[in-house]
């Protein structure tokens, strides 16, 4: 069973950096795509970005040009890179692994960026 931690979330202000890690353990699969979700108070969870085996990346249109995305070559591990951070950044960011039915949630980071 795949257990993700995530760590790195913190306070920052506006324009700021925070660099977030999920280590995944448990039998992670090249053929997995993980990624980080966020969810602010009151709102749905979302997408915030996706890496693929291949490293193939996705991004929501929100934190494009901002965040980047990364996974170690031993597929166990992402990275998000978070620039130029703004306050609607704040919520509290889940990592994710997906591998065909199967899903894996981690327990959540929270991100809060102040004006």
């Amino acid at each position: 069973q795949v257990q993700l931690v995530e760590s790195g979330g913190g306070l920052v202000q506006a324009g700021g950096s925070l660099k977030l890690t999920c280590s995944g353990s448990g039998g992670i699969s090249r053929l997995s795509v993980m990624g980080w979700y966020r969810q602010a108070p009151g709102k749905e969870r979302e997408l915030v970005a996706t890496v693929t085996g291949h490293s193939a990346t996705n991004y929501a249109e929100s934190v494009k040009g901002r965040f980047r995305i990364s996974r170690t070559t031993n597929w166990s591990t992402i990275f998000l890179q978070m620039n130029s951070l703004k306050p609607e950044d704040t919520g509290v960011y889940y990592c994710n692994y997906r591998r065909i039915t199967y899903e894996a949630w981690g327990q959540g980071t929270q991100v809060t960026v102040y004006a």
